[in-house]
């Protein structure tokens, strides 16, 4: 039986890889000074300029549960299983909606075999997951080796980004470990990841460019150790500052980077000017957070 893979549009996956696998993005949306914007759609592309000369703060909407159970019960109908990998449940109550939204499939397709997964990430992070996922369905994998591809990916990724401030976090309500630097933001720019769910410090430097060359400087480390498998890098509304980030990237790979824009579900809670890189090794990393301050 075919498995077919489902996710959310805050995986930012490129658009040729989803076609490729024919993977199903359920979209989240933010409403800013009565405007929707849809991620997925057209309209997300003035979101930024709309942002930069509002004074009010956007407000993130999840998927509705209508909207979760079409996206699972459309696979269901074609005869597939399912495995559905959605961003944080720490971020987002797209989790805990996707499993209500399982079990009201469930209910009208008891035979339906639908595993639903917390990727403790977003963006690329959760996109290598769901790319795991889609390759292992693709060579024949059941759902057990399906969602067992995802989790085994969770544990070789990691995300490391700069924000330009930390306003949007602490006004979204992410901060996470991130909290106890509000105090010092004049003295130390900070490194921030994605560990277990939450945002928090992975380092604290001095300066912008400096946070870009420890970023580099811990994915060489890594990769070192671990070896590598791929790298992403992500901006937010900066696309120079993306692509100064890719080149640091490609020094070190020789491979240059795929650059993709972060929308604005993501982008409301971390803010434009951030640049960041996420990447998988081929062994399983240690994910613990270093809170290292560099000179």
């Amino acid at each position: 039986m075919a498995v077919s893979i489902v996710t959310d549009s805050t995986s930012y996956l490129p658009l040729a890889e989803r076609a490729r696998y024919g993977i199903g993005v359920v979209p989240l949306s933010v409403h800013l000074d009565g405007v929707e914007y849809v991620e997925d759609t057209p309209i997300v592309g003035s979101f930024y300029a709309a942002l930069a000369a509002s004074k009010s703060f956007p407000t993130s909407s999840q998927p509705s549960v209508n909207v979760l159970v079409e996206a699972l019960e459309a696979p269901v109908a074609r005869g597939d299983d399912v495995a559905a990998v959605f961003l944080s449940s720490e971020m987002s109550g797209t989790y805990s909606t996707a499993l209500l939204a399982r079990d009201m499939v469930l209910e009208k397709h008891p035979e339906a075999n639908i595993e639903v997964i917390d990727s403790r990430s977003n963006c690329m992070e959760l996109g290598f997951a769901v790319l795991s996922a889609a390759r292992a369905a693709a060579d024949g994998g059941t759902l057990e080796q399906v969602t067992e591809a995802a989790r085994r990916t969770i544990a070789r990724t990691r995300f490391l980004f700069v924000p330009d401030t930390l306003e949007y976090l602490r006004r979204g309500g992410r901060m996470g470990g991130a909290q106890a630097l509000l105090g010092t933001l004049l003295q130390i720019r900070p490194i921030l990841t994605v560990f277990d769910g939450r945002t928090e410090v992975f380092a604290k430097v001095r300066t912008k460019s400096k946070a870009l060359a420890e970023i580099v400087a811990a994915f060489k480390r890594d990769i070192d150790a671990k070896g590598f498998c791929d790298a992403i890098v992500h901006h937010i509304d900066d696309e120079p500052e993306g692509a100064q980030l890719a080149k640091m990237v490609e020094a070190v790979t020789g491979v240059a980077p795929q650059v993709i824009g972060i929308g604005p579900a993501i982008g409301t809670h971390v803010g434009p000017s951030t640049a960041g890189l996420v990447y998988s090794t081929n062994e399983e990393m240690h994910k613990s957070v270093s809170g290292k301050e560099q000179p």
